[in-house]
């Protein structure tokens, strides 16, 4: 089967604060290692009263200490943001703690608003540096050289795996040129998908890194015992998106009956849009839907997000997945594993 992973989002909601989102964090992880995921991933956002994951490095340290075996990341950095330096002593720290389990996926994206760009000192030509970035951030995760005067510390040798993050044909194109696997956005801008995975797979170029095209693909999942009571948890996420569209990113919000009562016909729309490959079901129709996304993408990995109010039905959801995941077929050209150059 293609490897099933975890976009963990660490969701604040009305009836659990920053700890305790953060402490679900890493109890999800512990099971998702029993489970048999391959790697459970947080991600850089900034001035959200809903997500608990501003300061990634550190959340990744608790996940990661409470855990023995999955790989734990980002998915994203939003490396603009950030010295390459920094990021390379924090993630080098973090692989010298956790050997061999730390992965780091980049993004250019501000992860925020504009306003709190002005907070964080981002210069607002930050993103048009973001290839040189990663190239910088690669060569102080390397081994040092007998003359190199600075280096992260301890971050050099360590060599962390670098990913790079998309959600359209540059961050595809950037991957394939780097040699370096690529995760798709897929949970929220599915729409140039397919477009800018034969961008990455007929352009890639091996690297020291990787031998051949990886290619992740993220997917919103919600499964319960119905399909009724999935479409029902869903609302949750459903109204998530709305707030966005209102400029008004709170807590997350327990499911409603009736979410047709809760957004306007453009919001639904909108909505629609970003959450088209959503699947929602049982555990027959999640296990269609994931084998149905394979079919169509060849993809190597799942990176799943499943945005489940409570915490208890959460752990159902991703176990109800895991176990489909073990009924799925996988692709001719998905390979599900990370090949290093010879």
């Amino acid at each position: 089967m293609s490897s099933l992973s975890i976009l963990e989002l660490v969701r604040v909601t009305e009836e659990t604060d920053a700890r305790g989102a953060l402490d679900n964090a890493r109890d999800l992880a512990a099971h998702a290692e029993d489970w048999g995921y391959n790697r459970i991933w947080v991600a850089e956002h900034h001035n959200m009263a809903g997500i608990a994951s501003a300061a990634t490095s550190v959340v990744l340290a608790h996940i990661a200490a409470g855990t023995k075996t999955i790989r734990v990341g980002a998915g994203g950095i939003m490396l603009p943001n950030h010295s390459p330096y920094v990021i390379a002593e924090q993630f080098g720290t973090l692989a010298r703690l956790f050997p061999d389990r730390i992965d780091l996926g980049l993004g250019r994206a501000p992860g925020t608003d504009q306003m709190t760009l002005r907070a964080l000192r981002r210069a607002p030509e930050a993103a048009d540096q973001f290839p040189q970035d990663v190239m910088e951030l690669q060569a102080f995760l390397a081994p040092a050289g007998p003359n190199q005067r600075i280096q992260a510390v301890p971050a050099a040798g360590t060599e962390v795996p670098l990913w790079i993050l998309g959600s359209s044909n540059f961050g595809a194109m950037l991957a394939a040129e780097l040699g370096l696997p690529y995760a798709f956005a897929s949970h929220f801008a599915p729409e140039l998908l397919l477009p800018a995975l034969q961008i990455y797979r007929t352009r890639f170029k091996p690297s020291e890194q990787l031998a051949k095209p990886y290619a992740m693909v993220g997917v919103n999942v919600i499964a319960a015992e119905t399909d009724a009571k999935a479409r029902r948890l869903a609302t949750t996420q459903q109204m998530s998106f709305a707030n966005i569209f209102r400029g008004a990113r709170g807590l997350s919000q327990p499911p409603i009956d009736d979410i047709e009562a809760y957004w306007s016909p453009m919001e639904k729309a909108q909505a629609g849009q970003m959450l088209a490959r959503s699947i929602v079901g049982s555990a027959q129709t999640v296990r269609s839907g994931l084998q149905a996304l394979i079919d169509e993408t060849a993809a190597d990995e799942l990176m799943i997000v499943s945005d489940v109010y409570d915490h208890g039905e959460r752990l159902t959801s991703f176990e109800m997945i895991a176990e489909a995941g073990r009924g799925i077929v996988p692709s001719i050209a998905g390979t599900g594993r990370l090949e290093r150059q010879a």
